[in-house]
């Protein structure tokens, strides 16, 4: 398990460190969001950065590095990102409670994490969903899940929260393990550092 104490998980410092992280994170998610996006995969990736700031150095790092990601992925690329910022900023605070806690510890945890983080997510993104775009998510697969789901008259908020946690859960557990991946392949000194405990 982490020795992050939950104490500690809430601690956020404008340091070198975290000014330099942030950037990068959200780098990490423009340019997987863009990769996906331009080869049509049913899945977003977009949070990588996220989970990999908020498992270096918290929560709130996590948050502000998906945050970001959405206002500049939305102003460039695609203006339905900018709706999905309040929707980083869960996944970057359940990320970072999880892996403080202790989940992101093995590769048999993570899984349990990542269904953890699409259900947040999802519950996030439905209302999302409903006003702004009529409950569907925008990956064929999934919407057309929804559209069976509305033709059978199951409710609208249920049919768009199906279409959203089936995507999610897929998403959640790629990135999930690719993201626990990238960090046990960092050396401990990096870790340190962005934890702020640079000694």
């Amino acid at each position: 398990m982490e020795k992050n104490s939950l104490q500690n998980v809430w601690k956020f410092k404008l340091s070198a460190a975290t000014v330099t992280l942030i950037p990068a994170a959200v780098g990490i998610n423009y340019v997987a969001k863009a990769f996906a996006e331009g080869l049509k995969l049913p899945l977003w990736l977009g949070s990588l950065g996220t989970f990999l700031a908020s498992m270096l150095a918290g929560p709130i790092a996590g948050a502000i590095s998906g945050f970001i990601n959405n206002i500049i992925y939305g102003l460039t690329l695609s203006p339905i990102s900018t709706v999905y910022a309040l929707t980083s900023i869960g996944i970057g605070i359940a990320v970072g409670i999880l892996h403080a806690r202790g989940w992101f510890a093995s590769a048999k945890k993570v899984l349990p994490a990542a269904i953890i983080i699409a259900l947040v997510s999802a519950i996030i993104s439905t209302p999302l969903n409903v006003i702004f775009w009529g409950g569907q998510t925008g990956i064929a697969w999934g919407d057309a899940l929804f559209a069976s789901m509305v033709a059978k008259h199951v409710s609208i908020w249920i049919a768009s929260f199906v279409d959203e946690f089936v995507l999610d859960l897929l998403d959640k557990v790629v990135v999930a393990y690719l993201a626990f991946l990238i960090y046990k392949q960092m050396p401990k000194r990096m870790i340190y550092f962005f934890k702020g405990n640079e000694n």
